[in-house]
Formats: structure tokens, C-alpha cells, sequence
């Protein structure tokens, strides 16, 4: 597992304190066979956010075409852009990250605790050694990539067939929307199966799994240990994650398809910086789902 600076210093809680209600940027990208070499966009942008106790847990989706005001980098003079382009405005790896913390923090007002930066093509070896993972398909939809045809129902899938699925977006009644439920229906199940297959108890295969997790992963944990924070988050309950869509809309602006804020983001930032979620989450029932 490589350990980088991903969050600029603007980004950046000033200490962590485990007690405390906890905030971490994940950030995913999948550079697919055949895919420019230059496109560097992240194609995952979540905010993980843990309230004080460690009963629940929020993964919180940003749109990635979400349009934002990106600072300025070495060699980009900043301006207005869809979010996932900061990734590459930055460079891509360690200074895009940073680069889409300071993004992310200019427009929500939320420092993180730490960042994690996932290759989603290595993560098609964590899910093929765990045995595979549950999916439940909504809605049929056939792969712009694969041409496979995903029918409704609960099945198992490899990781190429399920990083295929959570990449899909067309022809699905929510769009892109969709595509955020199933990317955090894909993480819920693979904690989920994790826990089901007993990996301590199977020693061999836990170093197996954890070599795959290390090679995809790219973490900041702001000076905690990373023992600390598995050990604390081990709390959290088997029900204990929600899917958060951000309220926001499509809007073409100049022939480009973009999302844009509804009403400021109908106060889900203010509630993650005043430690509301739960209120928030219970009065905005058609923004969050139970994974």
C-alpha cells in the first residue's frame, strides 16, 4: 500500500481525532484496455463521512460532471470545469488528488481526515479473491463497453463483471445518478462479503486479499496509523452504511452536459461540517438509500 500527500494543505483537518465525527475523501479511477493514455479524470468522487461514535457511516457521491470553480496548478490557470477534470488539471495521481481536495474543499467547506486514491482495475483482483460479490440489478441495461446484458435480479459477479456494471450509466432511467448507487451498492458488498468469508481465520487468503487491497490503494491518513483507523471503524454496524446523492440536476450549458447544485446542494455540506447528518439523512429520505 503506497502512502502519499493526497490533500492539499487547504484540504487538510488539521489534526484527527478518532472521537471526533471523521471526513475521507475517496477518489476512484479505472483506465480501461484501449482508453487514452492521457485521460486522467477520476471517475469515483466520494465523501465518506463517519458522525462521532462510529454508528453509521454516509458515502456521499459527487457528481462528476458536477461543474465547479478548479484553483490554479502548476501548468493550469484554474477556471470553471466539471470536477472530475481536476483530477487531470492536476496531473493525475498524488497532485491531482491534491489539486481535487482543494476543488472539493472550495466548494463544500469540508477538510478531510484523510484521501485514498483506488485503481479500480486493481480492485477487479480483490473481488475475484473474496469469491465474488452480490449484485442486485434494477433496471436491464446492456454495457457500452462489453456489450454484456445485465438482466434485473440479485447475482453473483466477478470483478470484471462488476467493475463493467458500476460503470454503466447510459440507457439507465437515473444516468450518472444510477451509477453512483451501484458504485456504492459494489463497496457496501464487498465489505459485506469480506466479513462473511472469515478472512482471519484463513490466513493465507487474508494476505492474498490484503496484497491486492495494498497494490490498488494509494492512502493519506493525516498522521494516523492506519491500524488506529481499521481498528476504530471495525464499530460500525452491518446496516450501517447510506448512499447520499448530492441534490443537484443536469444542465446544458454552451452544448456541454453538466450538473449543477440544486439550491447549494440542499444543505447536505453544511450538515457533514456541523455533524447533522443524521437529522439531514432523515429529513431529505429521497437524497439517501440503505446499502
Amino acid at each position: 500500500m503506497t502512502k502519499q500527500q493526497l490533500l492539499d494543505d487547504t484540504a487538510r483537518e488539521r489534526r484527527t481525532d478518532l472521537s471526533h465525527p471523521l471526513n475521507y475523501l475517496l477518489i476512484g479511477s479505472d483506465h480501461r484496455p484501449g482508453a487514452n493514455p492521457e485521460d486522467q479524470r477520476s471517475d469515483t468522487i466520494l465523501i465518506v463521512h463517519v458522525p462521532a461514535g462510529m454508528r453509521q457511516a454516509y458515502l456521499i457521491s459527487i457528481p462528476r460532471d458536477l461543474l465547479v470553480a478548479i484553483p490554479a496548478a502548476p501548468g493550469y490557470g484554474g477556471g470553471q470545469d466539471k470536477i472530475n477534470a481536476a483530477y487531470e488539471h492536476g496531473g493525475g495521481g498524488e497532485a491531482g488528488a491534491r489539486l481535487l481536495s482543494a476543488t472539493l474543499t472550495r466548494l463544500t467547506g469540508i477538510r478531510f481526515d484523510g484521501a485514498a486514491l483506488v485503481d479500480f482495475s486493481g480492485f477487479k483482483q480483490v473481488i475475484d479473491l473474496l469469491g465474488g460479490i452480490r449484485m442486485c440489478v434494477d433496471t436491464q441495461v446492456r454495457s457500452i463497453h462489453t456489450k454484456t446484458l445485465f438482466t434485473p435480479g440479485c447475482q453473483q459477479m466477478d470483478g470484471a463483471r462488476t467493475l463493467d456494471y458500476v460503470r454503466q450509466r447510459y440507457d439507465l432511467p437515473g444516468g450518472d445518478y444510477d451509477r453512483q448507487r451501484h458504485q456504492q451498492q459494489m463497496l457496501r458488498a464487498v465489505l459485506d462479503k469480506a466479513g462473511e468469508i472469515h478472512l482471519r481465520n484463513d490466513p493465507v487468503k487474508l494476505d492474498r486479499v490484503l496484497r491486492a487491497v495494498g497494490g490498488a490503494l494509494t492512502v493519506d491518513t493525516n498522521g494516523v496509523p492506519l491500524e488506529d483507523l481499521l481498528l476504530a471503524l471495525r464499530s460500525l454496524p452491518p446496516d450501517a452504511l447510506r448512499g447520499v446523492r448530492v441534490p443537484s440536476y443536469p444542465q446544458t450549458i454552451d452544448e456541454v452536459s453538466y450538473v449543477v447544485l440544486d439550491n447549494g446542494g440542499g444543505g447536505v455540506f453544511d450538515a457533514v461540517r456541523n455533524a447533522r447528518m443524521p437529522a439531514w439523512a432523515a429529513t431529505n429520505p429521497r437524497w439517501v438509500n440503505r446499502l
